[in-house]
């Protein structure tokens, strides 16, 4: 399944469920459910005391992630294979320039 297959499958989700939402309530889902996923990153670090392993809702919290960014994407009308490939080729530049993909000087 390509980027746009998951993107449509997602569109009809929401309509047939009728949980589309607007862009901003979204943002803020996803920045809760970036939240989740942090928690387990805690949990599977021991609260930092030991190299991360997977938890059991590990799974389940990156998808509540992708879920909630595809929603962000499919609502403001947004390619994300584009948008994907432009990130690709802006971190390939910044790579062939200072040697690493940071943004930072």
């Amino acid at each position: 399944m390509n980027l746009s297959d998951i993107q449509n499958k997602i569109n009809k989700f929401t309509e047939d469920k009728l949980i589309n939402s607007r862009v901003d309530v979204r943002i803020i889902d996803l920045t809760s459910e970036v939240g989740e996923l942090s928690k387990e990153v805690l949990k599977g670090t021991d609260y930092g005391n030991k190299q991360f392993s997977i938890t059991k809702n590990w799974k389940s919290e990156l998808g509540d992630v992708l879920f909630s960014l595809i929603c962000i994407a499919n609502e403001t009308n947004t390619n994300l294979e584009d948008c994907l490939n432009y990130a690709l080729y802006k971190y390939e530049k910044r790579f062939e320039s200072k040697g690493d993909l940071s943004s930072g000087n």
